[in-house]
């Protein structure tokens, strides 16, 4: 296969509300490219990239998909994504790595749900973009709403390169204004005919072929003086003062397409190798260190991998993006992360799930490699005796989560090293053991997500898997002090078990004075792993318990604090004084005094007040205007606390303070309530008390359970 040098590879990326045709328009150009010998379709399950089961299934993409084609000595590679934000992790990685962003809009629908909220991520990377209007061949497509709508979310940026000379079904001919030349296509697609641009069309042509000029030259002062002193600009002109603007993101060149009928795919291809910028135009890529590294051929060789593919039969498949120097078959990297030194040994340009082996590639190529041992996706790849690490991709917080439990149980070992290797795949799913909620609570995007994860377990690695309410992380703590004695004494024969301690427990804050009216021999501070703090003061004088049991009084105290009294959920922020007690020159010994600290700890805390904290999540709720009136009525349902609201674009931002309890399956009731043009994203911000009567009901709840 042809080694294509740096300015000769650019990198896509196809993006757009689901069904908006970014499958069937990379169908189009491979086909153009002759790579392919027909064009499949998503109905006939036949496509180069939705080549999953599932994708089959579903009958729209989950996974993204990396291709490659060859257009007129550029090598152009293209990854399609999913179109739903339940597989938003998809989209944020390919663009990632990707140079350009080709958004698709479809004509009939003109700027969709889907189409705003991927472009939320869009503009997080300042790539470049292309729009591409599609289904223009369709009976109820509006070229001209869909790019009124356009100019309105995503501004003055907005370029018509082409318009149609009619939409429907009567579709078939394109006016393009970069080379004022009207295409008209055959039927059945394909390569069409250049002819002038017809008479009645000529003044409009002309008018929107000034207004690109002008658009052109605003991106360079020697190009704005070569138009001010020529009323115009050259084909060349025109390309490199486009370039510029989309580097800059004051150009969004805008194109004609029935993708279905492959009409426009090509010329979209052309502007691709022309004007897209490739990644050595791009800005530095920037380090960890705060430092940058330019994309360059001849620099040091440092990959970086955006996706992981594990596949059953075939293992561990590793996507990456050349960011600098060249990369060779056998070639030894260093993983700067783990520490490991990581062999390459086969390289592969990947067309969907066929592999085409290469032997080497150079700077802003992608490309693929099997079995990596000690990397994942998000890391990078460099030369032995280098420390070069990218900024990693940040992946959105997860905003669905539920319990997931194996119906064998003889599966559960098995259930643990298979989500591993989910999270591998897709790092918008979290997968974590909760100790204290005795659960593994699996974390994704949204109610699809959740569904997707479970088919591929059932269907892929055969493990049958329920989904349950996962329980909330409550924590414990008090509210005034108190003091209680516990002693414990068994004897059974032989030598008994003896150990009484004396303590005084407090709420404990940041600041607080140190106890009064007792000898403080030591202090020790507990940084709790949930949270929140223990003081442990350590007050025996005249030496009535040994000091070697002290640790074992706080052992005691701790082991309760795993487990709280009125939940059994964690329990923070409490100052411990023990400050007398009793012991057995035979009978005492650590277990007594571990037991006697423990049921002190537990009766004192019962008589402090305690009190139940649940986590509050800060959220912010992207909602069109007319709705946000329903959505807040649902949110203070929810015991919400509305912070304030703003607007960005289209949408308005509505910010609150949520718990966690109140969060569960959101993303569902807020798609119901929205018709889907609802989103939000939530973070966690505090623990805070809980109602009473809602802690009189947990309470209750524990306490059955414990009696059972």
């Amino acid at each position: 296969m042809k080694v294509y040098d740096d300015k000769h590879i650019k990198n896509v990326v196809l993006v757009g509300a689901s069904k908006s045709g970014k499958t069937t328009l990379a169908e189009a150009m491979l086909f153009e490219a002759g790579l392919t010998n027909r064009r499949g379709t998503t109905e006939e399950k036949n496509t180069i990239s939705d080549y999953h089961e599932i994708e089959h299934e579903r009958g729209s993409s989950v996974y993204a998909t990396t291709m490659h084609t060859e257009w007129r000595d550029y090598k152009i590679n293209i990854i399609d994504t999913p179109g739903l934000d339940d597989f938003i992790g998809e989209v944020i990685s390919s663009l990632r790595v990707a140079d350009t962003a080709v958004m698709l809009l479809n004509a009939e629908h003109g700027v969709e749900v889907g189409t705003e909220l991927i472009w939320n991520y869009v503009e997080k990377f300042q790539k470049p973009i292309i729009f591409a209007v599609n289904h223009l061949d369709h009976s109820k497509a509006d070229f001209e709403t869909t790019i009124e709508q356009a100019k309105k979310r995503f501004g003055k940026a907005i370029t018509l390169m082409q318009y149609p000379v009619k939409t429907g079904d009567g579709f078939d001919s394109i006016i393009d204004l970069l080379k004022m030349t009207m295409y008209k296509f055959p039927a059945q697609g394909g390569k069409p005919q250049k002819l002038a641009i017809p008479a009645d069309e000529q003044d409009k042509a002309t008018q929107l072929h000034n207004e690109l000029v002008e658009k052109a030259a605003e991106n360079d002062e020697k190009l704005m003086e070569k138009f001010f002193e020529k009323g115009s600009l050259n084909e060349d002109e025109l390309r490199e003062g486009l370039k510029l603007g989309m580097l800059h993101h004051d150009v969004y060149p805008v194109f004609c397409l029935s993708a279905k009928k492959d009409m426009g795919s090509g010329r979209i291809m052309g502007f691709i190798d022309n004007v897209a910028p490739s990644a050595t135009d791009q800005f530095k890529e920037k380090l960890i260190n705060e430092t940058e590294l330019a994309c360059d051929p001849k620099g040091p060789t440092a990959i970086f991998v955006f996706k992981t593919l594990i596949e059953p039969h075939l293992g561990k498949l590793s996507f990456f993006k050349v960011m600098s120097g060249e990369v060779k078959a056998g070639m030894d990297l260093y993983n700067p992360v783990t520490r490991a030194t990581e062999r390459l040994n086969q390289l592969f340009i990947m067309d969907g799930k066929n592999r085409n082996p290469v032997e080497k590639f150079t700077a802003g190529d992608i490309g693929a490699t099997l079995k990596l041992k000690d990397t994942q996706t998000n890391q990078s790849l460099c030369m032995p005796g280098k420390e070069i690490e990218f900024d990693p991709i940040h992946f959105p917080e997860a905003r669905i989560r539920t319990a997931i439990i194996a119906k064998n149980k003889t599966d559960d070992e098995k259930l643990g090293s298979v989500l591993a290797e989910i999270h591998q795949e897709d790092p918008t799913i979290h997968i974590e053991y909760a100790r204290e909620l005795k659960q593994i609570i699996l974390s994704a995007q949204g109610e699809l997500h959740l569904a997707i994860t479970k088919w591929r377990l059932n269907h892929i690695y055969h493990l049958e898997v329920e989904y349950i309410k996962p329980r909330i992380p409550y924590r414990e703590t008090i509210q005034k002090s108190s003091q209680a004695n516990y002693k414990h004494k068994k004897q059974s024969g032989g030598a008994g078990q003896f150990g009484e301690a004396y303590m005084k427990i407090e709420p404990y804050y940041e600041g607080m004075p140190e106890p009064t009216g007792v000898s403080i021999r030591d202090k020790e501070i507990i940084e709790l792993t949930w949270g929140g703090r223990l003081v442990f003061y350590n007050c025996i004088v005249g030496g009535v318990i040994d000091q070697r049991f002290i640790p074992s009084i706080q052992k005691g105290v701790m082991e309760k604090m795993h487990e709280g009294p009125i939940t059994g959920s964690f329990v923070r922020d409490v100052r411990v004084i023990v400050y007398d007690g009793k012991m057995h020159p035979v009978d005492s010994n650590d277990i007594s005094f571990k037991i006697a600290g423990m049921m002190a700890f537990k009766e004192a805390f019962q008589m402090a007040d305690p009190k139940i904290l649940e986590p509050i999540y800060e959220i912010e709720i992207f909602v069109p205007e007319e709705l946000m009136g329903d959505v807040v009525t649902d949110l203070q349902s929810r015991r919400s606390i509305i912070l304030g609201m703003d607007s960005k674009g289209n949408y308005q931002v509505i910010k609150a303070r949520t718990p966690l309890a109140e969060l569960d399956k959101y993303s569902t009731s807020l798609r119901s309530i929205t018709q889907g043009r609802g989103n939000y994203t939530g973070k966690f911000a505090e623990y805070a008390p809980v109602p009473g009567e809602i802690q009189k009901k947990l309470a209750e709840e524990y306490k059955k359970m414990e009696d059972h």
